[in-house]
Formats: C-alpha cells, structure tokens, sequence
C-alpha cells in the first residue's frame, strides 16, 4: 500500500514563495508518473506539474513561476512544488499524486492561500 502525505502549504502574500513537499510510502515500486494537482472552491481538480519520466509537463497558468522535482530516498520518495511569484488564484487545496498503471494514489492535501 502506498501512502502519500503533503506538506508546505500555508498563507503567502501576492509574490511570495511556498515550497510544497510530498513523501511517497509504502510500496514505493517505481511510479510511471507523479504529479501536482490543485482543486480550488467551485472548480474541478487541474494539473498543475506532472513527471512521467523523462517528460516535465506544467500547467500554462504556472510555467516559469513553478518548478517540480524528484528525490527517490532509500525508503521513500519525495516529491516537491516549489511555487514563486504567487498569485491569488494560485489558492487552492494542492494534491500530491502518484501512478502505477493502473493504480493511482492521491495525498490528503493541502491548503495554500495567497493573500495580502
């Protein structure tokens, strides 16, 4: 089983940077993809960045402000979105996801809110 738990979120003021960070566990078999989403109220779940090795995929609304990595540990692997130049409608509840096809697994989420 694998479990995915995100960390990092938070309020940030227009501009500022937040560094998301997810940690992979469990049957942690290489994943053929993992990825960002973000969910913000009223609207559907949207790719934000996304590794499908060796292929980086973003989000128009999030190039050159946004960069996604990977760090496989002995035991766990770690995912991480690091955000600058934020903007208000960057605010919504950030999802970690990790694919073995055909499986999927998404973390519990977590909030960022840019605000002045």
């Amino acid at each position: 089983q694998v479990q995915l738990v995100e960390s990092g979120g938070g309020l940030v003021q227009p501009g500022g940077s937040l560094r998301l960070s997810c940690a992979a566990s469990g049957s942690i078999f290489s994943f053929d993809a993992m990825g960002w989403y973000r969910q913000a109220p009223g609207k559907q779940r949207e790719l934000v960045a996304i590794i499908t090795n060796p292929i980086i995929k973003y989000a128009d609304s999030v190039k050159g402000r946004f960069t996604i990595s990977r760090d496989n540990a002995k035991n766990t692997v770690y995912l991480y979105l690091q955000m600058n130049s934020l903007k208000a409608e960057d605010t919504a509840v950030y999802y970690c996801y990790a694919r073995r096809a055909p499986y999927t697994w998404w973390g519990q989420g977590t909030q960022v809110t840019v605000s002045s």
